[in-house]
């Protein structure tokens, strides 16, 4: 079962989880993510699948967009509901005005510190397993781009908003970097990831409806056409001489005239079976085949 499949991850469930579960309902051993969503949060999951994993060096860093709520009155360990509290909850009496001014602050290129139960490597350990030890991981801030983060509402001592931010960004420490910032304390309560980079929610299979599909066979169809996969790539189709030729692994003349140094090779207009390098002009050496 070769394609990317996009899951609306269901709240509770690690990314891991939902890897696992979609094998054993499609019987795919090789499933891979293109970035992983925390067990609280919800939303855009895109996996590669079977041969499809060996695209995952082409996709990049990829932009995610998200809706969610945080709660202002105290911080958490972990930088969300799912923490344990540091310290007392406080009263608090914001409004809406003094919440977007302070979220104003952390649009754009910020250096931003990653949360202590993070993935994020210290001294080759994941920060989360020292954390879990009762140790301080040594963090380090990190560059990253928030082009969007749009307070949306204000209920109490809750705000929704919605945020887009580069690879590599925390949204928990967007919410604990705010709470500090109000002088009040503030962990994200809930998070749905609408996008990640070209993949929408809209497109995206519920598990439930993953394993309906894949029972009766037709889950391949309701995967995003393999043509627009990495759009910026040029596509261009092989003749039956050339695809013997890609299978192959030799250099091979296309019909392509652009100067783009990556293409994708199909086989008729739907089977993706390379990524092709150009050698010169019209030559181009498969550089990972999917035959």
């Amino acid at each position: 079962m070769n394609g990317l499949l996009i899951v609306d991850k269901p709240a509770g469930a690690t990314s891991h989880d939902v890897v696992a579960h979609i094998r054993r309902v499609t019987g795919e051993r090789s499933i891979g993510h293109l970035g992983t969503l925390d067990p609280m949060a919800t939303g855009v999951l895109p996996l590669l699948m079977g041969k499809f994993t060996r695209l995952a060096q082409f996709f990049g860093p990829l932009e995610k967009s998200y809706a969610g709520t945080i709660r202002f009155g105290f911080a958490t360990d972990t930088y969300d509901a799912e923490g344990r509290p540091m310290g007392d909850p406080v009263a608090v009496s914001l409004t809406l005005e003094q919440v977007r001014t302070a979220a104003s602050r952390f649009q754009g290129e910020v250096l931003q510190m990653p949360p202590p139960f993070s993935a994020k490597k210290v001294a080759g350990k994941p920060a989360y397993k020292l954390a879990r030890a009762g140790k301080e991981p040594e963090l380090r801030p990190v560059p990253i781009s928030i082009r969007q983060l749009d307070i949306t509402a204000l209920e109490g001592d809750t705000a929704a908003f919605l945020m887009t931010v580069s690879s590599g960004g925390y949204v928990r420490s967007v919410a604990h970097d705010l709470g500090q910032a109000l002088g009040c304390g503030a962990h994200l309560t809930s998070l749905r990831r609408t996008a990640a980079g070209p993949f929408l929610l809209e497109d995206a299979l519920p598990l439930p409806e993953v394993e309906r599909l894949a029972a009766g066979g037709e889950l391949v169809a309701h995967m995003p056409h393999p043509r627009t996969l990495l759009p910026e790539l040029p596509a261009v189709t092989a003749d039956p001489v050339s695809t013997g030729m890609v299978r192959h692994g030799a250099a091979v003349n296309l019909p392509e005239f652009s100067q783009a140094p990556l293409i994708k090779i199909f086989e008729g207009q739907t089977k993706l079976i390379a990524i092709g390098r150009r050698v010169a002009g019209t030559l181009f050496q498969p550089i990972v085949v999917l035959l």
